[in-house]
């Protein structure tokens, strides 16, 4: 298989919240995503302000220089949690880095979305917003480990 490249550029960035990239405790973050006017007009917003949560794409970009996990590995380092591979967790190792977040909308200021709950630092390049529709929910029952429970439990 040959590997392809994909070029994108951040559409904004995070202002505000946290400055580095604890584990636990993200329910209370505030910040803002500034999106970017040399990308959008004021117009891209419209109707945002309908939705009470958002997803954003973002960039991990804080300690570029960790190695990138392909492999399986204890999640946390927590020896008592089983090895499981990089696509059965959400680290930050990923082979691009990329992050996912649902977090919640608290108003919408022109290009700067106000947000409540985003596991996401200051400067964070944002690579897309989408808003998050009940459609597009999971359908049937939900499964997951139980030390991905275990994580979750102080996560927010």
């Amino acid at each position: 298989m040959t590997r392809e490249t994909i070029h994108m550029q951040p559409i904004g960035h995070i202002r505000g919240g946290r400055v580095t990239a604890t584990k636990d405790n993200w329910g209370r973050e505030r910040a803002v995503i500034e999106l970017s006017p040399e990308v959008f007009s004021p117009e891209a917003t419209m109707g945002l302000e309908l939705q009470s949560h958002i997803e954003v794409v973002f960039h991990f970009h804080l300690h570029a220089d960790e190695p990138m996990e392909t492999a399986a590995r204890h999640p946390r380092g927590r020896e008592d949690w089983p090895r499981v591979g990089i696509l059965a967790q959400r680290g930050r190792m990923r082979p691009n880095r990329i992050g996912v977040s649902i977090c919640r909308l608290d108003r919408v200021e022109g290009l700067a979305l106000h947000v409540i709950g985003l596991d996401a630092v200051d400067g964070t390049p944002v690579l897309d917003v989408k808003p998050v529709w009940s459609g597009y929910r999971p359908r049937g029952a939900l499964r997951e480990p139980d030390w991905a429970v275990e994580i979750m439990a102080s996560y927010w």
